[in-house]
This record gives C-alpha cells, structure tokens and sequence, in this order.
C-alpha cells in the first residue's frame, strides 16, 4: 500500500516537471516573443474581428494554441513591459505607470537570463525601460542586440527621422521608412545570422498604437470601405514637419489622420504580415521546429489620435480599454506556436500573464531564475501537462488615482482607491463584468481584500496616495 503510494506521488511530481527537449536534441529552442502596442483582445480574425482579416495570426493559432484567459502586464505600456522583462507584476516591480523609470543594474530580465543559458539576445522596436544613457538600456540589462525605440514619447511616430541601434544615434529617412518594416527587417536578418546557436528575439512593434500612419500600399486597401470622421491635430503636423520627431520631444500628441479607421485596419494587417515572414523565415531556414513563437499584446485597444475601438469591437465581448483595469484593458490575445511540440488547433482557457514568461522561458532554455518572482513555469501546460496554478493575479494601477484588480479564480475585483468598495464579477458568466456580486458574496470579498493587502509593497517612485 505504502509502495502504491510512492508510486501514484512520484507519478504525480512528474506530471508537474517541465518536459524539456528530449536527450540527444541539438540544443534548447529558439525563442521568439511578438509583442504588438494596444492591440485588443478582438482585433485578431482568431479573436472574432470581421471587419479587417490577420490570416498569418490566424494561421498561427491554428498551428498552434490560442489562449482566451491571457492577461497583459498592466493597462499601460511600461509597466508591462517591466513586468514582461523582470517576472514580477506591478505590485513588486518598480516601474508601476509610464514615464522616464529606466530598469535599475540589479534588475534581472528575460535577456539576462537567456544570455546567461548561452542564447543569443535582441530586441528590435518599442523598448520603453531605459534611454541610451540610463542602466535601462538594453544592451545593460541583457540583449547583445537592440534595434529600435527606447522611450515612449518617439514611439508614437510611425515615421522618425532616426532609431537607436546598440545604445546609438541611427538615422532613417523620416518620408521613406516605416519603423515596423525596418524592425522586422531586422528580427529576419537576426534569425539568419543566429539560426545555427540557440536565439531569443523580442520583437516590439509599435502599431496599432498611435499615431495612426501606415505606407499607402497598406492603406490603399481600407481606403473608402469604412464611413470616416477625420482626426485633426494641426499644431502637431506644424511642428513635426519642422523638426521629425526628435526622440525626447515632449509629447504633442498625434499627426492628423483622414482615414483613421482605414489606418487602423492597415496598421493591424501589415503587422500581419510581417508576422506571416517572421514565420515563413524560421520555415525557409530549416529552424521551424526549433523555435516556439509567443504572439500578444501590451495591454487592451486605445481611443487615440483618431481610433475607434468601439466600430472595431477591438475588446470583443470584454469591458474597458486601455487604462482601465476591467477586462478589456488587460485581457489580451496569445498565440504559441511550436511545431512538433505543441499540439495544434488548441483553444486553451488557462490563466496566465505576462510576469510567467520569464520562468516559462528559463524552462524552455533548461536554466534556473531567480528567486522571487510573481511568475511561474507555463511550460508544462503549453507540453499539454500538468500546469500549476496561480493562486490569483494582480494589478496595480496609478494614472487615474490608484486603482487595484485581481482575478482569483474565476472571481475578478476592481478597486478604485483605498477607500472605495470592491466591485466584484464571476466571470465564467460574466465576462463583460457586467454584473456587482460584491454583496451577494461577502466571503469572496472578504478573500480579496485580503490579497489586496497582501499582494503588493511599495514602490520608491509609485505608492498609494495615502502613503505618499
């Protein structure tokens, strides 16, 4: 009986371990993360948009696994991308809501980690964690390559008079040049230099983010099909034709744009495509099978420099846009492909975010992380295994005052304030959050006030406005 016991235990440990490439493979997998800027859960074909079509994306979850309970690091750039980088949700990291905080020497990120497991490193895009000359600079915090745009304010130009290339000054013919173009120009010449040695590429697009601009043989294709109200924003137009986009010019806000949806849907279908090479690429090369392809979003669909989230049904069935806490300012899409390994054709309701790649990627590299991270190893349950689960999720937010979410369960809590209720849904019914259940579950919100207590610290530059 005892014996039986030890058996159904070490049986049960097994199913809960990483399954790694099995002995005698070449080397570890390549890694690939796409991340895009403020796409929505709804603004994939594989997500429910019907107005414009993504058939590359969409073949990729078919070849792949397509999550609908994914969620972003925060509703706001920069602290999720902190939280992508380091592992840690925003009430551990330090970066809590956009602004010049670069990420600090004794940071480790995702790059660090994999540099150190022998991989070759890049980014290639919006980066937004460090300038050239702060420590957040990503030849300091991990990448042996960088290609793109370090803060956010120039990230908001599709067209630039110039990127910054490993931490230097590299100029680009602002008429000429869409940025995204040149940084999967970039992530392809980066997979055929690296193909035959262990590789991770980040590759941050800056679309479908404002400013809403996009090469006319894009737009060509969208324009006319949609009724239109135009975006105007004079002053901007004035002064970037004067001087293109100097990277720490202080935000003027976005070009005018007189199709705006039709951008839109042309921002979103060139990324497409440029993802549909990226893919093509690893096939050409022989490296297919040898690479796993992470396909998401930083946060839910914005209303900027002329965009309509609303006509797009850009958060789906999902409550809120970016900035907001609710579902539709977190909940975002994620495609894994890894041909061979992970079973095609998946549709997956797990629960996971963006602080669990940086385990899921020590996992996959077959290296330790460090301790005390939010994040766990998603390895198993990509594998089809076992998965442990998060106790709950957490959110931290400061733009509007500071507001508070949590998922437990299939509980979700928003809070905005500390001395405001705690709102709270059951979405396995309710994903629109449609409906308070707080009185109704008094236990329930007793359990999440107590995570709410429990679940952060403070940060030296972002605290409650009590603390302060």
């Amino acid at each position: 009986m005892r014996r039986n016991a030890t058996i159904i235990a070490l049986l049960m440990l097994a199913m809960l371990l990483p399954v790694l490439p099995p002995a005698g493979a070449r080397r570890p997998p390549n890694i690939i993360f796409i991340q895009a800027d403020d796409l929505g859960y709804g603004d994939l074909g594989a997500y429910g948009q019907r107005q414009f079509a993504t058939p590359h994306l969409d073949r990729m979850a078919a070849e792949g696994v397509r999550f609908t309970s994914y969620y972003s690091g925060s509703t706001v750039c920069a602290p999720s991308r902190a939280s992508l980088m380091t592992g840690l949700h925003t009430g551990h990291s330090r970066i809590r809501g956009n602004g010049d905080y670069p990420l600090r020497p004794e940071e480790v990120t995702v790059a660090s980690v994999l540099h150190a497991a022998g991989y070759r490193t890049a980014v290639f895009g919006k980066w937004g964690l460090g300038t050239s000359a702060t420590t957040g600079r990503p030849d300091r915090q991990g990448f042996d390559e960088s290609f793109g745009i370090l803060d956010h304010t120039h990230a908001h130009r599709q067209y630039t008079s110039h990127l910054w290339k490993n931490g230097e000054v590299f100029p680009i013919d602002v008429n000429r040049d869409f940025v995204n173009d040149l940084f999967t120009d970039a992530a392809v010449d980066f997979i055929d230099r690296h193909r035959s040695r262990p590789f991770f590429v980040y590759l941050s697009f800056t679309v479908p983010h404002a400013e809403l601009r996009v090469p006319e043989d894009s737009l060509a294709a969208y324009r006319g099909k949609f009724a239109e109200t135009p975006f105007r924003n004079e002053k901007a137009d004035a002064i970037l034709t004067a001087e293109p986009s100097p990277a720490r010019q202080p935000s003027i806000g976005y070009r005018s744009q007189a199709t705006p949806k039709a951008a839109f849907a042309a921002m979103v279908t060139r990324m497409d495509a440029h993802v549909g090479r990226i893919l093509a690429r690893l096939h050409e090369t022989g490296i297919d099978r040898e690479t796993i392809v992470f396909f998401t979003s930083d946060n839910g669909p914005h209303r900027e420099g002329g965009a309509d989230p609303e006509f797009f049904d850009s958060n789906g069935p999902l409550r809120g846009i970016k900035r907001d806490l609710y579902e539709g300012g977190i909940r975002v899409p994620m495609i894994v492909r890894w041909p061979g390994r992970i079973r095609a054709g998946r549709v997956s309701d797990q629960v996971w975010a963006h602080w669990d790649f940086l385990p899921t990627a020590a996992a996959l590299a077959g290296t330790s992380v460090p301790s005390g991270l939010d994040g766990i190893s998603m390895l198993p349950m990509l594998l089809g295994r076992r998965q442990r689960e998060h106790e709950y999720l957490y959110w931290e937010f400061f733009e509007r005052g500071y507001e508070q979410a949590v998922r437990f369960g299939d509980w979700k809590a928003v809070r905005h304030g500390l001395d405001k209720p705690i709102e709270l849904y059951y979405l396995k019914t309710d994903s629109g959050e449609t409906r308070d259940v707080a009185t109704s579950n008094p236990a329930v919100v007793r359990r999440i006030e107590a995570i709410l207590a429990g679940a952060r610290s403070d940060s030296d530059v972002w605290k409650p406005a009590a603390r302060q």
